[in-house]
């Protein structure tokens, strides 16, 4: 038990990381979008300039609220993995700027970057039981009302917040972030290969 949950937090901190570095500097500086909770936190950081964290945080709360009264577990194996990444998102923004007079890399290198980065973190979070919970909590919720699968709730769930992304941001965000999506959905593929089903849920 409690190697497990050293693996599970060491887990936490990695894919926090990771999906922090992804964010901050691959995905904000060139307002691309992911899908996801993050995807809609994204579109609120770049029109009302409101932390990526604390709004995905907010936007948390009313779907944790709907999941409560079905599926506590999944909520209890997503609150700490939402915690930490919303923390470190949060806490190493003010390094991106930083992090752009260094390096200089194009569009779409960045765009597939930051997707393999923020894939990696989540993969590596549900190879270990835990994720950063966000709409495939909700997916998982609507299934139960919907008759659609769970993986095409989600992609059309994706679909919608990169759609509006296009419609409020400037015009080649959307190619851009649909690659960010196909490289993060390559890299948490990978990370999560040969595990069973029950012991996942999808990311975001």
């Amino acid at each position: 038990m409690g190697i497990l949950s050293w693996r599970r937090w060491a887990a936490i901190i990695l894919g926090s990381l990771l999906i922090s570095v992804g964010i901050n500097f691959f995905l904000i500086p060139l307002m691309i979008l992911d899908g996801g909770l993050i995807g809609i936190a994204l579109i609120v950081n770049y029109l009302l300039h409101i932390q990526v964290g604390l709004t995905m945080l907010l936007c948390s709360i009313p779907i944790f609220a709907l999941v409560w009264f079905q599926s506590r577990s999944m909520i209890y194996q997503s609150l700490n993995g939402l915690l930490l990444s919303s923390y470190v998102i949060d806490l190493l923004s003010p390094y991106r700027f930083h992090f752009l007079y260094y390096i200089e890399w194009t569009p779409f290198t960045r765009a597939v970057l930051g997707g393999f980065c923020i894939g990696t973190g989540l993969g590596i979070m549900l190879r270990n039981g835990t994720s950063t919970g966000g709409t495939d909590l909700l997916a998982h919720f609507l299934s139960r009302y919907i008759p659609l699968n769970v993986g095409v709730i989600i992609f059309l769930t994706d679909f919608i917040i990169i759609g509006t992304g296009a419609i409020l941001l400037p015009e080649d965000t959307f190619l851009l972030s649909l690659i960010t999506v196909a490289a993060g959905g390559v890299a948490t593929s990978l990370c999560t290969w040969n595990l069973p089903h029950n012991h996942q849920f999808k990311h975001h």
